[in-house]
């Protein structure tokens, strides 16, 4: 299998758009419209300059010729705002004096921050975005990445979201930045870049990660991210889609632990639901999450200790004991354990549910249980 050194869509990244770690934030105020607004804060500071000035012009000596009218006002109101200051215009009476001191110098000096408050509050964005960045890369820990947004991506996010991983802990990583924009305006934070660079997932902080998704859209592609993925992380569960099951055993080998063929699955489910349609319904109930039947993993709850597997008040399909997965029907499966884990079919939570407690501290509960849901363990070193 050919495996090129980028994927099709990140060789179109322009060089200045590569590499750059983007955070969920607010929506900011237009260029334009911010532009707009101070350039009428500016124009209003002027009229009111040039207001004081008309109306105290007696008070107001002109070089040349003595007198100042209207057009000498808002000359003299320019020059003095901008801190020219020719002098050919200036105050001589004591009431002028005394509005310069007390009106005109206050506006001269809110003009100036207009005019410098662009600048400022640049360098105030970068400086905030920038301690922004350092605080979460410094707190982040034990995140899930998810290496492309499309489809397979955006659904598995969706997932874990649903299963209490909140969108702190996920990081997506994708070669368009209109789609990192898209899952940053979802609350996720994101990573420009090709994955099958070193250097990109390593913004990601993938070397402190706990779980690795690989959603791309082409298989070559998957098995370099997984590759690197593998090197930068020895620990990390690595969970991978490709499109052909030939390219599976490639993938395992690059350091995947689990590798999804979407294609297949999709195939046999077309098949399942021609042969039996009920089964097929059932099926895609289970894979779509939140609605209907859900699989879900949880640890075995302390009143199931000692039970059976067909004892339990939950449909347990396997139970994970160790690095084993039992079946159902296997005699070593049964009695449960306290360090075991079970996959279950339980009632989908409602929506009220789904959403979830919004208290600090509280955790979601696993839909049709009373326990909350364990993170997977790390891989032995």
């Amino acid at each position: 299998m050919k495996l090129p050194t980028h994927d099709a869509a990140a060789r179109e990244i322009p060089e200045e758009s590569s590499h750059r770690v983007v955070l969920p934030r607010r929506t900011p105020v237009a260029p334009l419209r911010q532009v707009a607004r101070r350039l009428l804060m500016a124009l209003l500071v002027l009229v009111a300059t040039v207001a004081i000035v008309w109306i105290d012009r007696d008070e107001y000596h002109d070089n040349a010729n003595g007198s100042v009218d209207f057009l000498d006002c808002v000359y003299y109101a320019t020059v003095t705002l901008s801190t020219t200051g020719y002098g050919d215009i200036v105050p001589y009476g004591d009431g002028a004096r005394l509005l310069n001191i007390l009106l005109i110098t206050p506006l001269r000096v809110l003009f100036l921050i207009i005019l410098v408050g662009t600048t400022l509050e640049v360098l105030t964005e970068r400086t905030r975005e920038q301690w922004q960045l350092n605080r979460w890369r410094n707190a982040l820990r034990d995140h899930t990445v998810i290496v492309g947004f499309g489809t397979k991506g955006r659904s598995a996010a969706q997932t874990l979201r649903a299963t209490g991983l909140t969108r702190d802990r996920i990081v997506i990583v994708d070669p368009s930045p209109k789609v990192i924009d898209s899952a940053v305006a979802e609350g996720f934070a994101g990573v420009v870049g090709d994955a099958t660079r070193s250097d990109v997932l390593v913004r990601a902080e993938i070397q402190r990660a706990r779980q690795v998704v690989i959603a791309t859209q082409r298989d070559d592609t998957a098995v370099l991210v997984s590759l690197t993925a593998r090197q930068l992380n020895k620990k990390a569960n690595i969970v991978a889609a490709v499109r052909e099951e030939e390219n599976a055993p490639l993938l395992r080998q690059s350091g995947a632990d689990m590798v999804i063929t979407s294609a297949s699955a999709a195939g046999r489910l077309l098949g399942l639901s021609v042969h039996s349609p009920s089964a097929g319904t059932v099926l895609e109930d289970l894979i779509q999450q939140g609605s209907g039947l859900d699989l879900i993993e949880r640890p075995v709850v302390k009143a199931e200790v000692g039970k059976s597997v067909r004892e339990t008040d939950d449909l347990i399909v396997s139970v994970l004991r160790g690095h084993r997965l039992l079946g159902y029907d296997d005699p070593a499966a049964s009695p449960l354990q306290a360090a075991d884990r079970v996959i279950t079919i339980v009632r989908a939570a409602s929506a009220e549910q789904q959403d979830g407690p919004t208290k600090p501290g509280v955790k979601p509960m696993i839909p049709g249980t009373g326990v909350s849901p364990m993170t997977p363990v790390r891989r032995d070193e």
